[in-house]
This record gives structure tokens, sequence and C-alpha cells, in this order.
């Protein structure tokens, strides 16, 4: 654990010095996960620190809030539901070509095309029968990665400002322990209650709810900020496993192939968004990148994007996902299976 901080933290210095976009993030993830193959012991990073970093993440998106997106809501939901529906749409059309092109079962490709939440959808395909787990992490893992990594290079030409982070002071310690002590507290009640993203999402709400009513909350030191950057991308760095390699070469281009295809089109949605609701290219684009919640926040949040847009269509995807599309790919799996009994049993 150790070595991967150091690490992490040798990158986030050489991004920072070479001037690259959110260097504390994309430096730790890039240098991890390039250490992993050319260093023959096995690195460690504690998810106990993955989540200390979206507490923090989430207490600055919550600092960042804007009120005034509430009164848009009707129009919003309107583009978020279509949005969803046809990324969800060209998803199906592209896991039948995996499944053509790569020889896997349906099941497989449907579970491994689907823009679903990493850890939400690697917990569906390990309670579905016939599914190839490692196939569909590789796949889902890549997406994550390239996302995070090639979307700040996309928008380097329109970074507004640079958001959040206060000077670190001796008599803010205090205030600043309490409020991350009571934010980690909400976040094992969100855990509790089964909330998706329980460590990012439930200091979002509990820091909207002391601003809605006027509760004041300190402001986060810049090296926390850093701090809770690096945490997170060295876990990134860590979910492409060297023996993900071992997959077939096959299978290998086809989980980079449709991660691109899939920025590509989300890119395109957020081009869309900027003609209809006026939105800059990079609040439109983080809103629409099927990158995750935390990761997609915290992006909005280092390159000065609207944090409260991008937090709204995020969340809005993450809960279509969770309630309309793994109970629709179950049933699927279902049928799928159904068929594949009908068949056996006709063949005998």
């Amino acid at each position: 654990m150790g070595l991967v901080a150091l690490i992490s933290f040798i990158g986030a210095y050489i991004f920072e010095l070479s001037g690259m976009p959110v260097p504390w993030m994309l430096g730790s993830l890039f240098a991890v996960l390039i250490s992993q193959f050319f260093i023959h012991y096995e690195l460690y990073w504690s998810m106990k620190l993955r989540n200390f970093g979206l507490v923090v993440v989430g207490i600055s998106i919550g600092l960042s809030f804007q009120f005034d997106l509430l009164a848009k809501m009707g129009w919003l939901l309107v583009f978020m539901f279509l949005l969803n529906v046809v990324l969800v749409i060209i998803s199906i059309v592209m896991a039948f070509g995996v499944q053509r092109i790569g020889n896997l079962p349906l099941k497989t490709a449907l579970t491994c095309t689907i823009p679903g939440g990493l850890a939400q959808i690697v917990v569906f395909a390990e309670e579905e029968k016939d599914i190839n787990l490692a196939i569909v992490t590789y796949f889902h893992v890549v997406r994550v990665i390239s996302i995070v990594f090639l979307v700040p290079f996309f928008l380097s030409g329109h970074v507004i400002q640079t958001q959040g982070g206060t000077a670190f002071t001796i008599e803010g310690i205090l205030p600043l322990a309490l409020l991350i002590t009571a934010a980690l507290g909400s976040a094992k009640i969100g855990k509790i209650i089964k909330l998706p993203v329980p460590f990012f999402l439930s200091p979002v709400l509990f820091v909207i709810i002391l601003k809605l009513f006027s509760i004041e909350v300190p402001e986060l030191p810049t090296p926390l900020l850093h701090a809770a950057q690096l945490c997170m991308g060295a876990y990134i760095g860590l979910l492409l496993k060297p023996d993900m390699i071992k997959l077939g070469k096959r299978v290998l281009f086809l989980g980079i192939g449709s991660a691109l295809l899939l920025l590509t089109i989300t890119f395109g949605q957020g081009v869309v968004l900027t003609q209809f609701l006026h939105y800059s290219l990079s609040t439109s684009f983080l809103s629409t990148a099927a990158g995750g919640l935390d990761q997609m926040s915290l992006l909005a949040t280092a390159i000065g994007a609207d944090v409260s847009v991008v937090t709204v269509f995020q969340i809005f995807r993450l809960l279509f996902v969770f309630l309309i599309i793994l109970p629709l790919l179950k049933v699927a799996c279902s049928y799928i299976d159904r068929k594949g009994t009908a068949v056996n049993e006709n063949s005998h």
C-alpha cells in the first residue's frame, strides 16, 4: 500500500509539472496502472482510502450544489430520460456486435455493454449463471478507465475555472474533522438503507440538507481535495489487473473498441445538450458520459463544469440503470436461459 501511495504521488507530481488536466487523479491512475505491468509484486490499495476519497468529493459537490437547478427539473427529466433510452438501445445493438465478433454468449455480451455502474454490474454478473465474470469486469473496467482518462483531455480547452479548495489553517481542523466524521456517519446510514454509491451520494445529500437549513459548512482545503483525488486515482488504476490480458486479443480489442464507441456516442449526446439546454461543452459531456457518478462529478469539480447539473444527470442515470435496466436485464437473461433449455430439450 505504501508503494502504491508513492507511485501515485510521483505520477500526480509529474502530471502537475506537465500541466496535465486533473493531475492528482489522472497522474496517480496512470502511474499505478502502468506500474502493475512492470512491478512483480502484488500492489494493494485499501477500499477504506477509496471510500474516504469519495466522502471528501461528496462533501465538495454538496458545497457546490445550486438549488435553482431544481426549478428546471421538468425539462431536465425529459432530456435525461430520452438520452438514457437512446444510450441503452445503442448498447443493446453493440451487444449483438460483441456477441458475433467475440463469439461470446448473448448474456455475457449484454452485461458487458450496458452502461451501468461498475460495482452494480459486477454484482449482477456474479448472481447470474452462465455469465463470464472476468470478461464483464474487463469491459466495465476499460470503460471506466478510458472515460476517466480521456474525457479531461477532450475538455482541456473548455476549462472554465478551477473550483474548490481553500488554504489549510490550524483553526479550521476541528470544524473540518467534525464535518468529515458526520459525512462518514451519513455514508454508513446510506449503506444500511442500500443507497447507490453510499460513500459518495450520502455526503452529497447530507451537505445539501445542511445548506437547506442554513447551517454553515466549512470549505475544504486544497490539499485535502488533492488527497481525495489521489485516493480515487490509485483505486481506479488498480482495477485493470495484468492477468486480464490473458482474455484473448479479440476480447481485449472489443473491450477497448466498445469503450471508445460509447465515449463517442456520449460526446455526441453532450453536443446535443449544448444546443438545446445551452450548457458549456464540459458540463454537457460530463453529464452524458457513462463513467460513473462519483468520477464524473469529481472531474466536474476539477475542471470547473457545472457540478450541480453533472451530479443530477449522473444520479438520474444511476437510478435509471438501478431501477429499470438491471431488472429488465434480469428478465432478458431469464428468457435467454428458458430459450436455451427449450433448444436443448428439442435436440434430445
